[in-house]
């Protein structure tokens, strides 16, 4: 845990993006100019678990203000067919949605940063063109997604290198953030929207010009909801935020968590495609729901930035590719990896999360501010699906000033979502007998871990109780957290 009485606490999941962090405070930046630079840094280092071929999701508090919401999740290409297939593919191009992450920078940055994209992407832009070297989780990532890697020629020429203990240098994703720089639009309506819809039909993705320059993020208000003192803002669908909220207060976390997984894996979807049942998502009904089908699991798929200032300001954004390296793709081109968000789908047209031209797919990001009296917190994490349950866990005492280092490091469970799903324990986490029991009750198999793990995610808090802020990094990934 870092404290102080400083300007900006920030906690990220590698020590390259807190540093882009610490560089935009030190030339006049503020709390959502450092979590933008945290945010473009991530995109660099990353490249398993985000990217600017990515989504975002975000809830920013101004300061002595009202949350807002930050939607920019990508939608199904006007052309999207799949041929006649009975289900979704987990990756490839037809898994490739609108990428968001670009005006999700430009949305955030719009609800009060100071500086502007050459100090947000600066860091970034120096990380892509002189390398990087490869942090643990990173060397995992290669590791275990060889198979992936040596799939896909453009993730071969990035990551060969930086799989042999070289470091990792993406000279064309240098002159992709170069090019935001000079103007942030040219990814969905210029010539960088024009070479990356060209890669993505050689890769055979249906995505087009047209498709990239009907993007716009959403700005709107969050979900909100009253517990442990505090109140707690998320994003609405189609993110999983109303998930979260539905357990945030519960006292029998595991047994409402998994009546949340089972609704929201059957009323989750895109409102544009119809309404989406809010009390059936917050449990707010005693309808029953049938589980459907499980979906592709997610594993290394999101990173969490979380900021909190000494004026109040709050930022909690999450950018994703959804699956380690997403789709599965890097168009060699832009050096941009793909995010394969569009695996989350339904071929049922019944179903909330049908897929259909224009429709964003449900999304498991999750980001969370809270706020209780002089008490202003950002809580986010890397996790899938899990997400609601690893930060319902952690709500308590991280909104009530305990140690935050203590918080994002004690072991904890989830609840994976596997077929069938099970309860997933790590040694020592709090109640492991009573949590067997009622797991065994609810028929979910229970397994234990050797230890910490990626799966119960990668928790990142920032705090400010009073006049001291706070943060805290989770050690389970490669974070660090600073004050400023």
């Amino acid at each position: 845990m870092v404290t102080s009485h400083g300007e900006v606490a920030l906690a990220a999941p590698h020590p390259a993006a807190v540093e882009a962090g610490r560089a935009v405070v030190a030339a006049g930046g503020n709390t959502i100019d450092a979590a933008l630079a945290a945010a473009a840094a991530l995109a660099v280092v990353y490249p398993h678990q985000c990217s600017v071929g990515g989504d975002l999701i975000a809830v920013v508090r101004p300061p002595g203000g009202t949350p807002r919401a930050v939607l920019s999740a990508g939608a199904a290409a006007a052309a999207i067919d799949l041929g006649g297939a009975a289900s979704m593919p987990f990756g490839g191009p037809l898994t490739v949605t609108v990428p968001g992450v670009v005006a999700g920078w430009a949305a955030v940055g719009d609800l009060g940063a100071r500086l502007g994209w050459d100090r947000w992407l600066g860091p970034a832009v120096a990380l892509a063109r002189d390398g990087v070297p490869v942090s643990a989780g990173l060397a995992r990532a290669i590791r275990d997604g060889r198979e992936v890697i040596d799939a896909d020629p453009g993730l071969t020429a990035v990551l060969a290198d930086a799989g042999q203990g070289g470091p990792l240098i993406q000279p064309a994703l240098a002159r992709t953030l170069t090019a935001l720089v000079g103007d942030w639009r040219t990814f969905y309506a210029g010539d960088l929207a024009h070479r990356l819809a060209d890669g993505l039909r050689r890769l055979g993705s249906p995505l087009t010009t047209a498709d990239l320059a009907a993007h716009r993020a959403e700005v709107v208000a969050p979900l909100t909801a009253r517990a442990h003192g505090a109140d707690w803002a998320a994003a609405p669908p189609p993110s999983q935020g109303a998930t979260f909220l539905a357990i945030v207060g519960s006292r029998r976390l595991l047994a409402d968590a998994r009546r949340a997984q089972v609704a929201r894996d059957a009323r989750l979807g895109d409102p544009r495609t119809g309404p989406v049942d809010l009390p059936g998502l917050l449990l707010r009904d005693d309808r029953p729901v049938v589980a459907p089908p499980a979906g592709p699991p997610a594993s290394g798929d999101t990173v969490a930035v979380a900021a909190v200032g000494s004026d109040g300001t709050a930022v909690c954004l999450i950018q994703s590719v959804f699956q380690r390296f997403g789709a599965g793709l890097l168009e060699p081109e832009t050096g941009i990896v793909l995010h394969n968000r569009g695996s989350m789908f339904r071929l049922d047209p019944a179903h909330p999360a049908r897929l259909a031209p224009g429709v964003r797919p449900p999304h498991t990001l999750c980001p969370t501010v809270a706020v209780a009296g002089d008490t202003v917190l950002a809580l986010g994490c890397q996790g899938g699906r899990a997400q609601p349950w690893i930060l319902a866990q952690l709500a308590a005492d991280a909104v009530r000033g305990n140690d935050p280092a203590a918080v994002v490091s004690r072991p904890r469970w989830i609840i994976d979502s596997g077929e069938p799903p099970t309860l997933v324990l790590e040694p020592g986490a709090p109640g492991a007998e009573g949590l067997t029991a009622t797991a065994q009750s609810l028929g979910l198999p229970v397994s234990t871990t050797n230890g910490p793990h990626d799966g119960a995610g990668h928790v990142q808090l920032a705090r400010l109780r009073g006049t001291e802020l706070a943060a805290a990094s989770d050690p389970r990934a490669d974070g660090i957290a600073a004050v400023f």
